[in-house]
């Protein structure tokens, strides 16, 4: 295992191993890039700040309920939480196929970060949505119990929302009280969703996909006939800040990622944020136009204070599948004894999605 002796953001570092070494240039390539090297010089960068994985060889955690286009199992979040791997994830069906699109999310747990077993469904006809996405677990500040932090269609106006449910056991989440975190009309958009958590000794934060109406869009209405603004090309696709301190009350800070000009340029959506040292790594889904939507692939991108991220992959995905559109999305990573464990959902040949589990040998 890598270890680095660091005494703050302008320290020296000393290697105690060729894995240490490895950190070392991270930092060197996060400093020159947060500094502004110019984007024809950032080719490659990626790699040097979060190891490449193979989707093709990490496990399968869960199977989607039925091969082909549509069928998805995935959109993950983990954490731990006395000495269980706790997660939640999102099925879903092609439209037409009722119930159809994101119409259910659980909640699991494993003892070894493989084998889950379900002790709580939320269904889309709890919240009278058309789709659920992602979903977040949180303990609850307060003490004694949790939130879960939800993402679905707003039955009112067709708009992506997230909100809150609590309650003092997983088990009774579905039915517990449910609050606003953030709508669309909060940021001043067209969506708000894929709830993202980080805490830090500031407080917690949420990073959240978010849509704002793109030039070209002039019939408002018609980004929200089929409840999926971010599926018809009138929307530019950001990922946007929030935090708050007791969980209940949550402050807008704005958006924090702009999307690209290359294969990023029509979606930026960070799913899963690490700390390597003095800095933040981003794993974010890019995509180059709405046919990608659905089918984005995984970009690297770093920060200094959450705040403002900046892609050190501007060429290309830092990683692909060898599925039907080599899709890699909404990765999270946990850490682990043996290293990191990157969870993500995967296309695979048939054009379903399943859930995976990439272990990587590298402690950041």
């Amino acid at each position: 295992m890598c270890r680095v002796f660091r005494s703050g953001l302008g320290s020296s570092f000393r290697s105690v191993s060729v894995d240490a070494g490895h950190v070392l240039m991270t930092r060197v390539w996060v400093r020159r890039t947060l500094a502004g090297v110019p984007k024809s010089r950032q080719k490659g960068m990626g790699a040097e700040v979060f190891p490449p994985f193979d989707p093709e060889a990490a496990e399968v955690v869960l199977e989607p309920e039925a091969p082909g286009q549509g069928y998805w199992v995935g959109a993950p979040s983990v954490l731990r939480h006395k000495g269980q791997v706790l997660l939640t994830y999102r099925r879903r069906r092609p439209r037409g196929v009722d119930p159809d699109r994101g119409y259910r999310s659980c909640i699991a747990v494993s003892a070894d970060g493989l084998h889950f077993e379900d002790v709580s469904a939320l269904d889309k006809e709890a919240l009278g949505t058309t789709s659920i996405e992602r979903t977040a677990l949180l303990p609850d500040p307060a003490g004694g119990g949790w939130i879960w932090l939800v993402s679905y269609v707003d039955p009112a106006d067709g708009r992506w929302r997230t909100d809150a449910l609590r309650a003092g056991r997983l088990e009774d989440l579905p039915r517990g009280e449910r609050t606003p975190v953030l709508t669309a009309a909060d940021i001043g958009g067209e969506g708000v969703k894929d709830p993202v958590v980080v805490r830090t000794a500031e407080g917690i934060h949420l990073i959240l996909s978010c849509a704002e109406r793109s030039r070209s869009a002039a019939d408002a209405s018609a980004m929200h006939s089929t409840n999926d603004a971010y599926n018809t090309g009138l929307v530019n696709c950001f990922t946007g800040l929030a935090a708050t301190r007791d969980g209940k009350h949550w402050e807008w800070r704005g958006r924090c990622m702009d999307t690209g000009a290359g294969w990023d340029r029509y979606q930026a959506r960070i799913g899963a944020v690490v700390p390597v040292g003095p800095v933040w790594v981003g794993l974010y889904d890019g995509s180059a136009g709405v046919e990608e939507n659905y089918e984005e692939r995984l970009g690297v991108a770093v920060s200094t204070d959450l705040a403002r991220w900046r892609s050190v992959t501007p060429d290309g995905p830092a990683v692909l599948s060898r599925g039907r559109t080599g899709s890699v999305r909404y990765a999270d990573v946990l850490p682990a004894d043996d290293g990191l464990w990157v969870y993500f959902e995967c296309s695979r040949p048939d054009g379903a999605h399943d859930l995976r589990r990439a272990r990587l040998a590298w402690k950041p």
